[in-house]
């Protein structure tokens, strides 16, 4: 499991265990908090295609999905 503060999010790097559409490595470009402070959205870029995904920031605490960093 990925150890991941929600408040280090924004521009953080993930690798994509298995890369579709050759997109491998990825940014995260959007957060947005609620007045608690809970993530609400969430936001990935795709370094080499510049595509973005919205996704639940919880997903990215999955190992088998995503590898911090750029590996």
């Amino acid at each position: 499991m990925n150890r991941i503060h929600p408040s280090k999010l924004r521009h953080s790097k993930w690798t994509a265990v298995t890369p579709k559409n050759k997109e491998k490595h990825f940014l995260v470009t959007e957060v947005d908090y609620d007045d608690e402070g809970n993530v609400i959205d969430c936001v990935l870029e795709a370094i080499m295609t510049k595509q973005q995904y919205a996704i639940d920031w919880q997903d990215l605490k999955d190992t088998q999905v995503w590898k911090q960093g750029w590996v």
